[in-house]
């Protein structure tokens, strides 16, 4: 499967996960699938600058099977392409949600199953430092069992939860949240005291992978192109 089919399956993939949040089964699902697809596509980047400079790497690539087999072939263009690419992935992952994903991307590396995926509420318009809710709802199976249950247990907790993040917005001259402006969402914690939004970290990583292919191909050319 070449690059393009790969970020085509994170697209269809990211479209399940919003199609059944909050869901916390089928997202678990759908997104153990999309970050397969984002390890493959990440994977045809070294694959393909694995043909392009000729290193013939025949078991699975990683940038340290690569560097070696450049320093083998005394390739400095393939060394100085690793260098480039290594420092471009650290700069692409600096921000909050890209590094979820590369953790997440790390920790499926280590283990079968992801973190335990919990249902939080959230204002549908994003500020900076709003609060996010964890909602407790009974699951079977591990689906939930009715989207009745769920909107009962958010209403239990709405008043509260409206009251912390409108005093925040108050203090901050932020628009206030209204009871018809609270979302219910899948969410993961990767790092014990950080819980992300699945869906929309799903979402800004997708031009993450595509700039990355992109200015890959670009830099693989510059350097082959006197070869």
């Amino acid at each position: 499967m070449n690059i393009e089919e790969n970020i085509k399956n994170c697209e269809l993939y990211l479209k399940k996960i919003k199609q059944y949040d909050p869901d916390p089964y089928y997202v678990n699902y759908f997104f153990n699938e999309y970050i397969i697809s984002v390890k493959n596509t990440l994977n045809g980047i070294l694959e393909e600058a694995n043909r392009d400079f000729g290193l013939f790497i025949l078991e699975n690539i990683s940038e340290e099977n690569f560097l070696e087999k450049a320093k083998i072939k005394n390739d400095t263009n393939a060394m100085e392409f690793l260098e480039w690419y290594s420092k471009r992935l650290i700069k692409e992952h600096e921000n909050t949600y890209p590094n979820f994903i590369q953790k997440i991307c790390e920790f499926q590396n280590k283990c079968e199953r992801l973190p335990e995926i919990k249902i939080m509420i959230r204002a549908s318009e994003r500020y900076e430092a709003d609060i996010n809710q964890q909602i407790k709802v009974n699951l079977n199976q591990e689906k939930l069992r009715s989207k009745d249950e769920l909107d009962i247990e958010i209403k239990r907790q709405l008043p509260i939860f409206l009251e912390i993040i409108n005093y925040k917005r108050r203090k901050k001259n932020e628009p206030k949240v209204e009871e018809n402006q609270i979302v219910a969402s899948t969410f993961l914690d990767i790092d014990a005291h950080n819980d992300v939004e699945i869906a929309y970290a799903s979402e800004i990583y997708i031009p993450v992978l595509k700039r990355l292919v992109e200015e890959s191909r670009k830099r693989i050319k510059e350097l082959t192109s006197f070869n």
